[in-house]
């Protein structure tokens, strides 16, 4: 027995632990100038107590509740965790909590109710406060320190946590470097003393307590977190307690420890077993005041369970070097056990020791690595069976391609019955028979194997559907092209320049999407695509409006049939055009010739206009990764001193807004649409985002409910007057005249509503926004006669620099969570979720809405623009995805696989859903059109 005897559970070394748990409490709050100023009890306690003081480094995803189940069961999260992060379902792991339950310790919890959900039925009293009302800084603090002085005095508890949140709440709505933050830190402080100064008033001559100061991830420099830059990743970790020795000499800088390591230090401090599943190490300056044979034994365990935790997931875990030097201390260990035995008591045993010490150390260390490398474990069945699916839908858009952008903008894929209903009924029960075999041969859990049968089936019907149309989409293809042209004149189309930059700039997209750097800096992606887009838009119309005044004789004859046909079609359609050719329709009056010439030269001046609308656009937010950390014009603008400047931009901004809007909308709809701008400013006076002219003081800060629901009001009456126009067009009469005014109006509601949830400093982007539109309907796309595709393409291409420069990235750090709450007295899930999704894809939204607004008033030129619209959109969307998914398959094992690659997979996904959503009402908005087809 002396080996079972080692791995027995020593005894608690610890009374009573007290964890705070400070939620986005970066390193430099506590260790930096910050701390010293704000904190100076802490820092006290670090410098000169009895304390231990480390840099925690947390894993990313660096959200709480992957981050909570990182510190209790000292396990390393699945990406998946960011969204199950808004309603956590119960830790089914092995962990500390259940452990300490087990054991017969009473646990104590107040703070964020994602415990609550985490640990069900584990505390013996508790009170939660929802963590994702991020516009509450106070009482969300309050309601935990209310119950401080009542439980300190008591003796019926063991083990007592307090998660604080409003440090996290105010980093979201103002940043790091906020006013607000010194007085939440100072207050974190007076809680921090308050529990210090009554543990060492209780304690006895027996055990002492232990007092752990962490968070649970930190904050970038715009104050969100979900990355994996410095600030998110540093957290403090401090073990006060009265067991340690007294810090003296000069100070150093914190040693770098994971956050894992907290659930088996915790674990030893309390004399309760390690979590299985645990790959932290003891933090050994903790248990330092021990004895030897204590420590050795307490680093034993440690390693025993990590070597159990190795032979679980490695078949060939005794060729592991960290298990062979595993293997190597314990016998060294075995060597210094019988020396002890033996009584002898020198200096020799002692170094013995100290080297045996080392060699545990070293195993622990690299146990720990190996093990974080493997804990991935991928269900690569599901994997496949979603990948050929998204594979297979691609397959069949692009199989559809010519027959959708054909003049009745069909997609409809004929499947010829004899031969295909026998493949069909095959391929599902091949399917059948290999998911049986996966399913009853499979060792891990599989996602679609756990799946009801009915679902299975559905899904292997739907795969052997999707296949038969390919295969019938093919032959086809095949069919038709043995029959002669009926019409030669498409084929011989020759591809113009925007044709060619439009493939090479899609394929060249797609296949950035394989290397790290690329999805970390996207946005530079996609602002040199749009700046070369804008270059060869200007050629294009140097082209129609010079070539036509020098008369080449080359080029003569084309460039006057499309002058000529530009100028029927102004005759047509009554738009404002360039028209050089209008001198051969008989002369003009002088104003009229005046006003065409100006309006040829703004068209030739737009590309560049453009161009200096995106170039200021780049400095406003600076993102993605490498220089994220920059200065940019939104920080200056941001920053408390500047507030006046941003009172103004806003104030002109919200004006631009109302003129660039407000001309295609009812009187009814401009009335609202004032109001509710004027709405928003009030909105953002009210938080102390912006002050009116006549406001000095900025202490009456309140949450702006009643102002933003003032506002709201104002959006769904305009989306409901434009919907009824809509209805109106659809049902009664077929007029696209009322239907573009209803499309116009529900598009002006979304750009109300996207002014109420950016941030005061974002409103120029909207600005921009419609700018651009107004100038390249006006300008480019109506003179330049481009069709439908392309126009899609572009406002798609528009879209994503938008979505960047909106200040988004690839990380989840980027998304405003604060958006979500706008108008919400409490956190509603719905309503937060879809304000959220909104405020973060605003930019491709407005710019697909229209998108639709500019196709339905060209049905006249071409009847088929809105389906060609949809079609087009679709596939844009679906290419880089499909792509993706595959790469990222293939990429699981990379480095980057948590940090980069699997966040941008998610911002896909959400993309996907919101693009369904556009090509939805796409198709709703196209019925007339159907009608006329089936008429």
């Amino acid at each position: 027995g002396m080996v079972s005897n080692w791995t027995k559970i020593p005894p608690p070394l610890f009374k009573k632990v007290v964890i705070v748990l400070i939620d986005a409490l970066r390193d430099d709050f506590v260790f930096g100038s910050k701390g010293k100023q704000f904190m100076p009890y802490t820092t006290q306690v670090v410098e000169r107590g009895t304390s231990y003081s480390f840099i925690a480094e947390a894993k990313p995803p660096t959200v709480t509740m992957p981050r909570i189940k990182a510190l209790m069961t000292g396990s390393i999260p699945g990406f998946i965790d960011v969204i199950v992060n808004l309603n956590s379902p119960a830790l089914l792991d092995d962990n500390l909590i259940r452990q300490a339950k087990t054991a017969g310790k009473r646990i104590i919890f107040y703070g964020d109710d994602t415990w609550v959900k985490l640990f069900p039925k584990h505390f013996v009293e508790y009170d939660g406060t929802t963590s994702f009302f991020v516009s509450d800084f106070t009482e969300v603090d309050d309601n935990v320190t209310r119950h401080l002085d009542r439980v300190l005095k008591r003796e019926d508890w063991d083990l007592l946590i307090l998660h604080y949140l409003g440090l996290d709440h105010i980093g979201h709505m103002t940043g790091p470097n906020s006013p607000l933050v010194g007085p939440k830190l100072r207050e974190m402080d007076n809680v921090l003393k308050k529990i210090h100064i009554s543990l060492l008033s209780k304690e006895e001559a027996s055990l002492p307590n232990l007092l752990v100061v962490c968070g649970d991830h930190g904050m970038s420099e715009t104050g969100s977190h979900g990355g994996s830059s410095e600030g998110e990743v540093h957290t403090p970790l401090l073990f006060i307690s009265s067991a340690f020795e007294k810090r003296s000499g000069p100070l150093t800088q914190p040693k770098l420890v994971q956050q894992t390591d907290l659930a088996s230090t915790l674990a030893v401090g309390l004399g309760l077993p390690i979590s299985r599943n645990s790959v932290g190490n003891l933090i050994l300056p903790v248990v330092g005041g021990k004895t030897m044979r204590e420590q050795l034994r307490f680093v034993h365990l440690n390693g025993f369970q990590l070597s159990r935790l190795l032979q679980e997931n490695t078949p060939a875990y005794e060729k592991d070097p960290g298990y062979e030097h595993f293997k190597i201390a314990e016998k060294s260990h075995g060597n210094w056990i019988k020396l002890y035995l033996e009584g002898n008591n020198s200096e020799i045993l002692l170094n013995l020791g100290k080297k045996v010490l080392k060699q545990y150390l070293e195993a622990l260390k690299i146990l720990s690595s190996s093990l974080s490398k493997q804990v991935a474990q991928y269900d690569m069945y599901s994997m496949m069976v979603g990948t050929v699916i998204i594979m297979e839908v691609l397959l069949l858009l692009l199989l559809s391609f010519p027959k959708a952008l054909s003049s009745r903008a069909e997609f409809e894929v004929p499947l010829s019955p004899p031969l295909f209903s026998l493949l069909f009924y095959l391929m599902c029960l091949m399917l059948c028979a290999v998911h049986v075999i996966v399913c009853t041969s499979a060792e891990s859990l599989c996602y679609f194997c756990s799946m009801s049968w009915l679902t299975a089936v559905g899904v292997m019907m739907l795969i052997s559907a999707l296949m038969c149309g390919i295969l019938s989409a093919i032959a086809k293809i095949f069919e038709n092209s043995r029959l002669p042209l009926k019409n030669p004149v498409v084929s011989s189309s020759r591809w113009s320049e925007i044709n060619v930059l439009i493939l090479a700039g899609t394929i060249g997209h797609v296949l950035s999407l394989g290397a790290s750097s690329f999805i970390e800096e996207e946005h530079q992606t996609w602002y040199f695509l749009i700046n070369t887009l804008c270059l060869a838009l200007c050629q294009e119309l140097c082209r129609n409006n010079f070539l036509l005044k020098e008369y080449d004789p080359q080029h003569g004859t084309t460039v006057k049939q499309n002058f000529d046909s530009i100028g029927e079609a102004s005759e047509c359609k009554n738009i404002d055009i360039p028209a050089g050719g209008n001198s051969k329709l008989g002369k003009a009056s002088s104003s009229a010739e005046f006003i065409q010439r100006s309006d040829k030269w703004i068209s030739l001046a737009s590309p560049w206009i453009i161009l200096i609308c995106c170039r200021l656009l780049r400095s406003l937010n600076q993102t993605g990764v490498q220089w994220a950390h920059r200065p940019d014009f939104g920080h200056w603008l941001t920053s408390s001193e500047h507030k006046s400047e941003l009172s103004f931009l806003a104030a002109v901004s919200l004006l631009m807004i109302f003129f660039l809007v407000q001309r295609r909308c009812s009187l009814v709809s401009k009335i609202a649409m004032a109001l509710g701008l004027l709405g928003v400013y009030s909105y953002r006076a009210a938080i102390g985002n912006v002050v009116f002219p006549w406001q000095h003081d900025t202490k009456d800060i309140s949450k702006g409910i009643t102002e933003a629901r003032f506002v709201y009001v104002f959006i769904l009456g305009i989306v409901f007057t434009g919907t009824k126009d809509l209805l109106k067009s659809q049902v009664i009469s077929a007029d696209s005249s009322v239907k573009s005014t209803g499309l116009w109006e529900v598009y002006s509601g979304l750009v109300l509503l996207a002014a109420l949830l950016f941030r005061p400093h974002n409103l120029p982007v909207l600005v921009f926004c419609l700018l651009i539109q107004t100038m390249m309907t006006k300008y480019i796309w109506r003179p330049l006669k481009f069709d439908a595709a392309q126009i899609t393409i572009m406002h798609y291409w528009f879209g994503q620099a938008f979505f960047y420069f909106q200040g988004n990235s690839n990380g989840i750090a980027t998304v405003d969570v604060s958006a979500g709450f706008v108008g919400l007295e409490s956190y509603v899930e719905i309503p937060a979720i879809f304000l959220t999704a909104f405020a973060t894809y605003a930019g491709p939204l407005l710019w697909a809405i229209h998108l639709l607004c500019y196709l339905s008033s060209e049905v006249n030129r071409d009847s088929a623009a809105v389906g060609h619209g949809c079609f087009c959109y679709a596939l844009m969307r679906s290419i880089p995805v499909a792509i993706y998914i595959v790469l990222v398959t293939g990429l699981r094992y990379h480095l980057f696989i948590w940090s980069v690659f699997s966040p941008k997979l998610l911002y896909e996904g959400v993309h996907v859903f919101i693009t369904a959503a556009i090509c939805l009402f796409f198709t709703a908005m196209d019925q007339n059109h159907s009608h006329k087809v089936q008429d």
